[in-house]
Order: C-alpha cells, then structure tokens, then sequence
C-alpha cells in the first residue's frame, strides 16, 4: 500500500460503516447511528481533502467515493423510511430521482459517449440536504427534540432540491444528448 491509496482505503472503511449504520437504525439506537453517521461523514470529508491536497486521486476513488455517498444515503432513508421516521413517498421520490439520473447517465455513456459527469451545484444542494434531514431526524430521536416545524422544512428542502435537480439533469444532459447527435455539439 502507498500514500496515495490512503483516501481509497477511507471510503472503503465509509463503505463498511454502511452496515452498522442501518443496523442501529433498524433496532432503533438511533444515537449510535449518529455517531456512526457523522463518523462517516467525517471519513468522507478527509478522503477528499487528502485525495485533492495530495493529488491521490485515481479512478478507482472517482467511482467509489460517490458510491459510498450514495449507498450511504439510500439505506438510511429506507431505514427511517421502514422505521416511519421519513415520509416512504419522500424516499420514493429521492430514489427514483436517484434511478432517472442513472438511467439517463448509463444511456448518454452508451449511445452517445464515454460520461465523464460531476454533480452539479443544485445536485450538490440537494445532496446536503438530504443528508441534513437524515442526521435532523437522527438527532430529533437519538439525541434531543428539534423545535417543531424543522423537521417538516427539510422534508419541503429535499423535496425542492431533489426535483430541481432531477430537472437540472435530464435538461443539461438531454441538451447535451440532442446536440451530439444533431453534430452541433453546442449546448444552450
């Protein structure tokens, strides 16, 4: 093992953090989870750190860390979701966008070119959100009860970001789409 393979071996641990995660929710030690949550975000916070300050980036860390951002938020939402913490259609909708955007990213990489995307700012607003409301909720029964009303506002956050950026992507990339195969390249 090298240096530079040190932020992979952190998002495999992030990864691996996924399990005891959605454990502690499902019995309900939702202080554990956390804990264990922010652990995780801590790990993906230093991964990128040291992969951009030191220049350890690599493909293989390209794919995972966004994997284990996205396995991580997916199986908390249906865990609260199946605990009845979160709205199950709030968790449809952050799926489905979730399944929308690799259907159009697949299809774009396979009949139009190599995809070589990253998120954009509304997706990155949307991604913080949705993490907000998980540890809200987390922190609402594991640790102390938010003032009424907040909950209810990052359920209407995530609502609006995951639209707007499920919006956001299938315009961008279907513009993108259509310009490729019209020969015009430009995009609006």
């Amino acid at each position: 093992m090298q240096a530079r393979d040190i932020p992979n071996l952190i998002t495999g641990v992030r990864l691996l953090l996924v399990v005891p995660i959605v454990a502690c929710l499902l019995s309900g030690r939702y202080g554990w989870a956390l804990t264990l949550f922010v652990v995780a975000g801590v790990s993906d916070a230093l991964d990128g750190f040291l992969a951009k300050r030191f220049g350890w980036t690599s493909r293989l860390g390209g794919l995972l860390d966004p994997l284990a951002d996205k396995l991580l938020l997916v199986t908390c939402y249906l865990a609260l979701a199946w605990q009845g913490l979160v709205p199950i259609w709030l968790t449809a909708l952050v799926l489905g966008r979730d399944a929308v955007i690799l259907g159009g990213a697949v299809a774009y990489h396979t009949l139009i070119e190599r995809l070589d995307a990253s998120p954009s700012v509304v997706s990155k607003v949307n991604t913080l959100s949705q993490l907000l409301l998980v540890v809200a909720v987390l922190v609402n029964h594991g640790a102390r009860t938010l003032p009424a009303g907040w909950l209810d506002a990052l359920v209407y956050t995530v609502i609006a970001t995951t639209l707007l950026s499920g919006i956001d992507y299938v315009w961008t990339w279907g513009w993108r789409a259509w310009n490729k195969r019209r020969g015009t390249g430009r995009f609006p």
